[in-house]
């Protein structure tokens, strides 16, 4: 389990990213050449899926991969700072086993908040 993304590694990406433009995919916060980044996005542990939200949450390509996504209608992972579990955008994930009496910090996600031309698309 990755537990910290150094964000100065992708901070030379981040800032030369031009919104809709062909080719944002390589210079998104979550390209890195190693793939190490990307199994942040796919797991299914809660702090894996929360600091994949919180890379995508400073990302400026966010609405470009979160459009994309919808279009292609994604099935499973963190994209454009949205989870997607069987197709569908959902807001918070338990972690497996019985709940426990008090939710724990660490399973509370960041919210990455959703384009309003989007919200009707993904809440459908």
């Amino acid at each position: 389990m990755i537990t910290e993304v150094s964000r100065s590694e992708h901070s030379e990406l981040c800032t030369t990213a031009v919104a809709g433009t062909p080719g944002w995919e390589s210079r998104a916060a979550c390209s890195d050449a190693t793939g190490e980044v990307t199994k942040l996005f796919f797991s299914d542990e809660l702090p894996d899926i929360a600091l994949a939200k919180r890379l995508c949450a400073g990302c400026p390509v966010l609405l470009d991969c979160l459009e994309a996504a919808v279009a292609r209608n994604e099935q499973f992972g963190v994209w454009g700072g949205q989870l997607f579990v069987g197709g569908k955008v959902v807001h918070f994930k338990r972690a497996r086993g019985r709940p426990p009496k008090n939710p724990r910090p660490e399973e509370h996600l960041p919210k990455v908040p959703i384009p309003e031309h989007l919200r009707e698309r993904l809440s459908a």
